[in-house]
């Protein structure tokens, strides 16, 4: 072939994959969703239909927040859990430049385009590859006196769910890792493996309140007796036929009932990495790490850690630790949980010390 002919083939745009059917459906074939700069109108008609963008990540009860945590110029606020940076960034527009944002993450990847996407911000920024149990240690290490607020949100990144390789999501076939962490040595896979039935059952009892817990634990043993179970797809079909229910059965139901596996994911996701251990740990350390008059925030996704975070505000009220308590619980509002379907279960506490 001449050169000029390859050439004029190099210059040719490359086609995509083409994908079965008329929508995408894998991670990989929503490559619009995960370009949305070049898709501008996309985000909208897929928030529209309560979807979000592969690869994206929509941040919750930003307003509650706000609201319940009141940042002012000039304030030093942990994110324990920045993610992406969503609340973050709505710290920073009401810190200013003379506050200071301290982040936490264990999301290596994660963490490093959060370090891009806020430093375009004049807010001064330090990001820590830590779990939130490291605030204490990170105050010598900034040579700060405290918080003025401290805030987590437990939830996943949108992120990570949505990324098959990391095997979290009960949608996609991935592995089954489900570590944030990549520094951690087990995965779930490992779990599966090694644990006995009756700590698989307590598991997801304790960590998912999943009601059929007992069966799922007597069916991941009997099956990993013959078959390793290492897919996100094993463990899914393995959880509906507990449940006995089909594909296509579960198919039709979408949209009106939770996914008969979620709960046993979300089990193992927090047995993984040990998600109650950490956050037990920041509730007893935050009231020491907060300055006078600081507040605490907590956004959890499940009835356990709801539970822990309410019995530790309601404790710290009683024993003159914190000042004030939310009296209620704080949840999205419809509007909010029509435009991020993935809101649904958040609830909201805080506190504040005098």
């Amino acid at each position: 072939m001449p050169a000029d002919a390859q050439n004029r083939d190099d210059a040719q745009p490359r086609r995509r994959v083409r994908y079965r059917g008329t929508h995408p459906r894998t991670y990989d074939e929503k490559y619009k969703e995960r370009d949305l700069a070049a898709h501008p109108d996309l985000e909208a008609r897929l928030h529209a239909k309560g979807q979000t963008p592969a690869g994206t990540h929509i941040p919750i009860l930003v307003e509650e927040v706000i609201e319940a945590l009141a940042p002012r110029p000039g304030e030093v606020v942990a994110d324990c859990t920045v993610g992406y940076g969503g609340h973050a960034l709505q710290f920073m527009r009401r810190i200013g430049a003379t506050g200071r944002l301290v982040g936490f993450d264990v999301d290596e990847d994660e963490l490093a385009k959060t370090r891009l996407r806020l430093k375009q911000q004049p807010t001064r920024v330090s990001l820590h590859r830590s779990n939130f149990a490291g605030i204490a240690k990170v105050l010598g290490a900034e040579q700060l006196l405290g918080y003025d607020i401290i805030f987590a949100d437990l939830g996943v990144s949108s992120m990570q769910i949505d990324n098959p390789e990391r095997g979290i999501s009960y949608r996609h076939d991935g592995p089954l890792d489900m570590r944030l962490d990549g520094r951690l040595q087990r995965t779930a896979a490992d779990l599966l493996a090694m644990l006995s039935q009756r700590e698989l059952a307590d598991a997801l009892r304790d960590f998912a309140d999943e009601p059929d817990g007992d069966e799922i634990a007597a069916r991941i043993v009997t099956r990993r007796a013959t078959v390793a179970l290492e897919r996100t797809v094993q463990l899914a079909e393995l959880v509906m036929e507990v449940k006995k229910v089909t594909p296509s059965g579960w198919r039709r139901q979408q949209g009106q009932v939770l996914h008969p596996a979620a709960r046993t994911f979300q089990a193992l996701r927090i047995l993984v990495n040990g998600e109650l251990d950490v956050l037990r740990e920041l509730l007893r350390l935050a009231p020491y790490c907060l300055r006078p008059g600081g507040r605490i925030g907590i956004i959890s996704f499940h009835s356990g850690e709801d539970r822990l975070v309410k019995h530790a505000f309601r404790a710290g009220m009683r024993d003159g630790t914190y000042d004030r308590v939310a009296p209620d619980v704080i949840v999205p509002q419809a509007k909010e949980r029509a435009y991020n379907v993935r809101s649904g279960a958040a609830k909201l506490r805080w506190a504040a010390v005098v």
